[in-house]
């Protein structure tokens, strides 16, 4: 039995910058991604994608059958769904109110439905359907995260005696992890520490909190709940209900909230977002499906930031700002609350990043983790530069 992840390709558009470089099941809320949870609760380690064609060489699809289960467009597992999903015979679709959740067949059931018959599925559930879903529903998926990971096991010990300590059974530590001088708070939540990670002297963490492995907490840094890392990333300054994929680096002074970060990422010193309007209205932010902005129903909502994006110490970010991949941000003043993929520069006007010096640095900083950026990552890049050129505007004046 395989696991395949389906997405229709309007429910990818309207995730992007994220998903420019990743299928929808690849998105991290909690502490795992998407596939990595389903895998899971399903007990099924082989899963592939049907994603969109330029993505498929490094996220490729598998072989279906008739016991493959599908999942489809950015649903999240909950022990009511697996239920629901194990008693799925072959050719058959679960649905809720007329949108598809999960299949049991040898079809793509978005490309096909009339390979399926339907069966109904009754309970709530949640989806990830726009980029500002991911830290909304962050909090509680670093709890479900939390106790389908630690079950079972036990933490390793904080044995640093300068390191204060609050609900202390609703904390993990995996092997290797280096704690001094900390405050850990899992009173409202629980807090996860993944191997070999470094919480430095003076850090406040306040769960529900979790970060991958290798990550590091530099001096002083205030976490708030509902936020999360995953592997080798630093974290500093003031972070709350925020998101980062991985290999991105927030270690200085500043505040982050209500955000999602990709990976590859890094934040210059003193740089702060907006998550508040001052006249404390629902934040509108861009939605790629419809070309427009959108209202998102939330008080509180700040960046969305592709891969291999960047800012310069103390820039600035309004209320609701979405940045594409591989863009440099820089300069005095707020820059717009949406810049295009590949841009260079601030408030003060943008020019293309050229493909070629942004696979320069891309290969400088994954060398730092002794990584390299590949070719098949190099086509993916010039597939998303291409892609977005519709919104890069200045370059239809030049």
């Amino acid at each position: 039995m395989n696991i395949l992840f389906a997405e229709a390709p309007e429910a990818h558009q309207k995730l992007l910058p994220l998903t420019y470089t990743r299928p929808i099941a690849n998105l991290r809320v909690g502490i795992l991604t998407l596939d990595e949870k389903w895998s899971k609760y399903l007990g099924i380690d082989e899963f592939s994608y049907e994603t969109q064609q330029y993505l498929q060489s490094k996220f490729p699809s598998g072989s279906p059958n008739e016991n493959t289960i599908w999942i489809i467009n950015g649903i999240i597992p909950s022990q009511e769904l697996i239920d629901a999903i194990k008693q799925l015979k072959p050719n058959e679709v679960l649905t809720s109110d007329h949108q598809w959740i999960a299949a049991r067949g040898a079809t793509n059931p978005i490309q096909d439905a009339s390979a399926y018959s339907t069966k109904s599925f009754g309970e709530k559930y949640d989806q990830i359907t726009h980029t500002w879903d991911i830290f909304r529903l962050n909090g509680q998926e670093i709890r479900a995260d939390f106790t389908l990971l630690t079950s079972g096991k036990k933490s390793e010990a904080i044995t640093d005696p300068h390191t204060i300590v609050y609900g202390a059974d609703n904390i993990f530590i995996e092997a290797g992890v280096t704690i001094k001088a900390a405050v850990l708070n899992a009173e409202n939540g629980p807090i996860y520490i993944g191997k070999g990670c470094e919480i430095q002297e003076g850090a406040l963490i306040r769960g529900p909190f979790a970060m991958g492995d290798h990550s590091v907490i530099g001096m002083g840094a205030k976490l708030r709940g509902d936020t999360s890392a995953g592997p080798y990333c630093k974290l500093g300054g003031e972070i709350s209900n925020s998101v980062f994929w991985g290999y991105s680096n927030k270690g200085h002074d500043g505040f982050l909230g209500n955000s999602v970060i990709g990976e590859w990422c890094n934040f210059g010193a003193g740089t702060n977002n907006s998550n508040l309007k001052n006249n404390y209205d629902p934040v509108r932010m861009w939605d790629f499906a419809s070309g427009s902005f959108t209202h998102t129903g939330l008080q509180f909502c700040g960046l969305i930031m592709g891969d291999h994006s960047k800012c310069a110490i103390g820039t600035q970010f309004n209320t609701g700002t979405t940045v594409g991949v591989a863009s440099n941000i820089f300069g005095e003043g707020f820059p717009r609350t949406i810049i295009p993929s590949f841009a260079w520069g601030g408030a003060s006007g943008f020019v293309t990043h050229n493909p070629r010096k942004a696979f320069i640095t891309a290969d400088i900083v994954m060398k730092r983790r002794n990584l390299d950026l590949s070719q098949q990552d190099k086509d993916i890049l010039n597939h998303i530069f291409e892609d977005s050129a519709q919104y890069r505007v200045w370059e239809k004046t030049d």
